[in-house]
């Protein structure tokens, strides 16, 4: 079950109290004028502000990157020796009770490589790489992890700790619920110190996002017995909200 930390409101800054009154204007005569000039400089106050929300949770999706990488003297030989791999890696994923969609190719290339001897470049040999992305529960992101690498992959380029999309909808709906409850009370400040009341929303942005964690490492072989394990922290999502209130 997801746990969802406080959501925090952020108040931030942009603040803008515009009052379009004519008090430039030449002065007219006649009270008809006069109430219609200030009948339309009530209608063209506005306040605009802006304002964060955050929610914090703990992530309930990890995203395992892992590399297959072979060299040899041709690029065939090369590209079957990650071939043979990939496909040990993916029985012992699928005998860890890891699905096959769960498993997916980011990056595929099979280059040459050489060496830079003076003027000549020479080809040395040639390099394969297969990379994949594999998705499980956080809990279990440390033991996937070790049947991958200890049958084939011989490369863990990164581990992300998210959201999935369903649960990623749900907190940036209450991110921007807070954010919006965070610009109406800078805007309700606003308004009484200028001795207006709000009336009504003339506009409305947002922006914002989520922000995965994303521990880096260098995978070396562990010692018999041990394994990988993870401490993810939470995952935020944020969003910012710009709204123009109506004010009297």
């Amino acid at each position: 079950m997801q746990r969802r930390f406080k959501t925090f409101a952020l108040p931030i800054a942009l603040v803008t109290l515009v009052l379009l009154s004519g008090c430039l204007a030449p002065l007219q005569s006649g009270g008809g004028t006069n109430a219609a000039q200030q009948a339309a400089d009530a209608q063209s106050r506005t306040i605009t502000v802006s304002g964060n929300g955050e929610v914090k949770a703990e992530s309930d999706l990890a995203v395992l990157s892992v590399a297959v990488t072979a060299t040899a003297s041709s690029a065939d030989e090369a590209r079957a020796q990650v071939a043979d791999r990939s496909e040990t890696m993916r029985q012992a994923l699928r005998e860890a009770g890891v699905a096959d969609d769960a498993v997916t190719t980011s990056h595929f290339r099979v280059r040459a490589q050489y060496n830079h001897n003076g003027k000549e470049r020479n080809v040395t040999g040639y390099e394969a790489v297969h990379t994949y992305s594999i998705e499980v529960s956080p809990d279990r992101a440390g033991e996937v992890l070790d049947v991958a690498v200890g049958n084939g992959a011989n490369e863990v380029q990164h581990v992300s700790f998210t959201l999935s999309e369903e649960a990623r909808a749900d907190l940036r709906n209450d991110a921007l619920n807070a954010a919006m409850d965070s610009a109406r009370t800078d805007a309700d400040t606003l308004a009484s110190a200028a001795n207006l009341s709000i009336t009504g929303v003339q506009s409305v942005s947002t922006s914002g996002g989520y922000h995965p964690v994303e521990p880096r490492m260098e995978y070396d072989t562990p010692a018999a017995n041990s394994g990988t394990s993870f401490e993810p922290g939470p995952v935020t999502v944020s969003a910012t909200v710009t709204v123009t209130y109506e004010a009297v």
